[in-house]
């Protein structure tokens, strides 16, 4: 199916996209890698007044340090967070989830602000913010407001953005020597949206004991689904076997998926579960992991 007729602008500076967006109306729609974009252009599930790519804007571009806050821009590809050493040392589970992300082609070109704001249920980077306990910082003609990831995001496909915003970066507190960072995920193919997915946080003493966890799971709700009482069934115990059960045992109560093409709610629940086992067991000793 071909694209409706529209307008087209590209801007290189914020101020100049704020202009131009005044000028477009509310129905213009901002281009930054495009890839769920075109998609829904193709098949006329969305048909706005006018594209505004934003691809040049420089303020929005460069992973950077500071203090203890690691800051992504929100153009910052899905490739270049698989290979930039500063998220491999600082929030390895943005690196861990940047192959997951479809195919090369799709990492090449889509970018983490606008994964974050599609907030698509089974996408892997919500969920890795969310359980980063990062802050979104986004940006209007009037200035920057900062928002907990895990305010951001407010259901299926809907989120915290208002009319005229944009998302500029994601400014994520940097791993300390007690940080674990995983995400795992179930397929049917490689590439395909997952049909559950895992990205757990967690700060460990050297005993093993943990201090906090965040358990978030992708494409077994609405959205990124942080599982309070599985993440509290760690907090302060060691983690072992039995940590692990008492985590899983208490999705039952965090969980409640709808089903969807790949299956209904147990499977989902099932997945659930065996995804918690692989990402906790992870951060175990390898003797333990053998037990």
């Amino acid at each position: 199916m071909k694209w409706p007729a529209m307008g087209y602008a590209r801007v290189e500076s914020l101020d100049e996209l704020w202009r131009v967006l005044d000028a477009a109306g509310p129905e213009a729609q901002i281009l930054a890698g495009g890839q769920s974009l075109l998609a829904t252009l193709s098949f006329r599930l969305s048909e706005p007044s006018g594209l505004v790519d934003i691809t040049r804007i420089a303020a929005l571009r460069g992973v950077s340090v500071a203090g203890s806050i690691l800051r992504i821009g929100a153009l910052t590809r899905h490739a270049d967070l698989g290979r930039d050493p500063l998220v491999a040392a600082h929030a390895p589970i943005l690196a861990a989830a940047a192959p997951l992300i479809a195919h090369p082609a799709i990492r090449n070109r889509g970018t983490i602000g606008g994964s974050l704001a599609l907030a698509d249920p089974a996408a892997e980077l919500p969920a890795c913010v969310v359980a980063l306990d990062a802050t979104i910082v986004i940006a209007s003609k009037g200035g920057e407001r900062r928002v907990p990831a895990t305010d951001f995001f407010q259901g299926l496909f809907s989120t915290d953005l208002q009319p005229g915003e944009i998302i500029a970066a994601v400014e994520v507190p940097m791993a300390t020597p007690a940080s674990r960072q995983t995400i795992v995920e179930v397929t049917r193919r490689s590439g395909d949206y997952a049909m559950a997915g895992l990205a757990a946080v967690l700060s460990m003493q050297a005993n093993g004991q943990v201090e906090a966890a965040r358990l978030v799971y992708f494409g077994v709700g609405s959205g990124a689904e942080i599982a309070r009482g599985a993440s509290a069934a760690l907090a302060g115990r060691r983690l072992d076997g039995t940590s692990i059960a008492a985590a899983k045992a208490a999705l039952a109560d965090d969980l409640d998926p709808p089903g969807d093409l790949h299956g209904g709610p147990e499977l989902k629940r099932h997945l659930a579960r065996v995804l918690t086992g692989r990402a906790l067991s992870s951060f175990l000793a390898p003797a333990e992991q053998a037990a």
